[in-house]
């Protein structure tokens, strides 16, 4: 079987790395592969990342506010590359307001600040289906 590999990132001008940092740590405990990109991401060097790694998730940590900015080029990105399978998780502030919205444009997991590290844990493996390695 194949693990889950997970691309996580923290995109725009943010440099609070900490949270996306114990994201990681906790989602290579549990078993996954993870790859963490680093700060200043842009979109396209996020899909890139995710293209060359083979990632099942992109996690996005977002505190700056700008997630209503980057989510939907993210997004585009993926299609544009053939990557729509990739499952999208956001973490940070994300106002009320704009969790439908995310979730509309296919963001398929958003966690707030103080989230249990296990329910990230059980919600990825909840939508990434195992996959047999293919030889």
């Amino acid at each position: 079987m194949r693990t889950i590999r997970v691309v996580i990132a923290k995109p725009g001008l943010d440099g609070h790395d900490r949270g996306a940092k114990v994201i990681a740590r906790a989602l290579r405990d549990a078993g996954m592969e993870v790859i963490y990109t680093g700060l200043r991401q842009t979109p396209e060097m996020i899909v890139a990342a995710a293209l060359q790694e083979d990632a099942d998730v992109i996690g996005l940590s977002i505190l700056s506010g700008a997630h209503m900015h980057i989510c939907p080029k993210v997004m585009a990105l993926l299609t544009e590359k053939g990557l729509g399978h990739v499952k999208v998780l956001v973490g940070g502030i994300i106002p009320d307001v704009d969790r439908e919205k995310l979730h509309a444009m296919g963001v398929t997991g958003i966690f707030l600040p103080g989230s249990p590290m296990q329910s990230i844990v059980d919600f990825i493996r909840e939508q990434v289906p195992s996959r047999a390695e293919v030889i």
